[in-house]
């Protein structure tokens, strides 16, 4: 094996322009692959919907196919992953209150054997493979309908008082102050413990309707009323109060830590309310659900909102595109994920616009033109399923070329020092890159990871082209090109990114060719 190493020429940064002083005509910007957008999915736990497959399986077989799981969705272009720890009163990971998650181990409150914490290998395999880890909670479940065993640790048996019974499930009574100090707790919990990327919560506040069914909280409303007389709006004020106080409370513990909540797709239809939606006759998260969804992000109780836009494009009474651009307008300075619904795609459904295989695909495009953040596919097994084809086209096309996570300023806005010492080296497999970690950054953060770009080198540099990323390394300071062919000529820069995705200025630019089994500087 031969090695020939090219010392990088002097730091000074050249030509390579940053998103901040982009110098490119907005028609040519229009046309490239966007550089950041979140692209995430949902991993349910709940029954063993996406993961683990059994209850039954052995503790590696779970590690394996989690693995798996994550390999795969890296391969379709996937930079985040949202995993159900908490599915109803349960955990999947160690350090918790309350019992051991019965779609882990069998039985609620049996622990693994061998022992091992979930969570924490979950983490670490995401952060592995430049994955963001949201740890996704249900809020609000305690016992679900299809649960086969319920702990004697299970906070519907510790505190039945706290309870309400509601189709067949247990529930947590919003109205009552303990309850929302024990669901803050236990969510900070899993903040102070665990090296998340974000807390995420889904659409689970005070219970879809169900015939014949009522809530039972009149006596919680009279003891705890806070001077409302409407009941709706005292639960709405209720969940208000829940979600103001988690967002204190981590940001507290962590101000850099993502908040965020994926509610029920329509906030309220227009015709109940002159601010909402062009949406006609459909459950609304506001009136249905005692869920004041866009005062969470009005007030910036949470960094972003996913709601769950579950409709097609040529659904009369709740069309995508009406939700997509109301959220659009109502994001107020916060992350617009867009959830969507690839369980429906190919399914027999009496939205019959789901059997069109092109329909995922032109909501991202249409997503991406209303300046939505990025979007959140529900869930892991339906993209395994990969009905229609639909998401060989995000593999192969839209999610083609990798994306940075779009960063929050309101928390960070620092960017990391450039890394040091670029050089270059010959192997058999092709050209390594190696440099040192850049120095602190004026807010003591360093390299998160690193982002590799190499260009042609008659073509003027620019951070702005995805296509121009070789590749992000997120272990160490090394990087080995395969791709490259002997009598080319190749420009490279490093940049640094930091955890909440700040992009630093680069190092280079690093010439050369290879050259007669030798690298060349030019």
């Amino acid at each position: 094996m031969k090695k020939i190493k090219i010392v990088a020429l002097s730091f000074v940064i050249i030509t390579f322009l940053l998103e901040s002083c982009m110098a490119q005509s907005a028609e040519t910007e229009s046309n490239l692959p966007p550089k950041r957008e979140f692209r995430a999915v949902w991993i349910a736990t709940v029954d063993n919907i996406d993961w683990p497959s059994s209850k039954t399986l052995l503790p590696e077989e779970q590690q394996e196919e989690f693995s798996e799981l994550l390999d795969f969705h890296k391969r379709v272009g996937m930079n985040a992953v949202f995993v159900q720890v908490r599915a109803a009163g349960d955990a999947f990971y160690a350090k918790s209150p309350e019992p051991w998650s019965e779609w882990l181990t069998g039985v609620q409150g049996r622990k693994p054997e061998p022992m091992w914490d979930p969570l924490d290998f979950m983490i670490t395999e995401a952060h592995k493979r430049g994955l963001e880890f949201h740890a996704w909670l249900n809020l609000n479940r305690l016992v679900h309908k299809s649960s086969k065993s319920v702990s004697a640790e299970n906070i519907s048996r510790l505190h039945p008082e706290w309870i309400l019974t509601y189709d067949g499930y247990k529930l947590f009574d919003f109205g009552i102050p303990e309850v929302r100090k024990f669901i803050t707790d236990m969510t900070v919990n899993v903040a102070k413990n665990y090296d998340v990327d974000g807390i995420h919560f889904d659409d689970y506040f005070y219970p879809y309707a169900a015939p014949g069914q009522v809530i039972q909280d009149d006596a919680t409303f009279r003891k705890y009323s806070d001077g409302y007389t409407n009941k709706a709006d005292w639960r709405r004020h209720n969940v208000d109060l829940l979600v103001k106080q988690i967002h204190e409370a981590l940001e507290a513990l962590n101000p850099r830590l993502k908040f965020g909540i994926s509610p029920f797709g329509v906030w309220r239809n227009k015709d109940r309310d002159a601010e909402g939606s062009k949406t006609f006759g459909a459950l609304a998260s506001y009136d249905d659900l005692f869920a004041d969804s866009r005062r969470w992000v009005k007030e910036g109780w949470i960094d972003y909102i996913a709601p769950q836009v579950y409709f097609s494009s040529g659904f009369n009474r709740v069309p995508y595109k009406n939700l997509v651009d109301w959220w659009t307008e109502n994001r107020f300075d916060r992350h617009l994920y867009i959830g969507m619904g690839a369980y429906r795609v190919g399914y027999k459904d009496r939205d019959s616009h789901w059997s069109n295989p092109a329909e995922i695909p032109n909501q991202v495009r249409y997503f991406r033109d209303s300046e939505a953040d990025g979007s959140i596919f529900f869930s892991s097994r339906s993209l395994r399923a990969n009905s229609l084809g639909f998401v060989d086209s995000l593999r192969r096309d839209l999610f083609k070329y990798p994306a940075l996570i779009p960063t929050m300023p309101w928390k960070d806005k620092v960017p990391p020092l450039s890394p040091k010492s670029l050089k270059a080296t010959l192997l058999s497999r092709g050209i390594e890159l190696t440099w040192e970690q850049p120095d602190e950054a004026a807010d003591g953060d360093k390299a998160w990871y690193y982002v590799i770009y190499r260009f042609p080198p008659d073509e003027k540099a620019t951070a702005h082209d995805p296509r121009r990323i070789l590749g992000m390394c997120y272990e160490g300071e090394k990087f080995v090109d395969m791709t490259a062919e002997s009598g080319k000529r190749y420009v490279y820069y490093v940049t640094a990114v930091d955890r909440l995705h700040n992009e630093g200025r680069p190092i280079g630019p690093l010439r050369v060719e290879v050259h007669d089994q030798k690298l060349v500087r030019f």
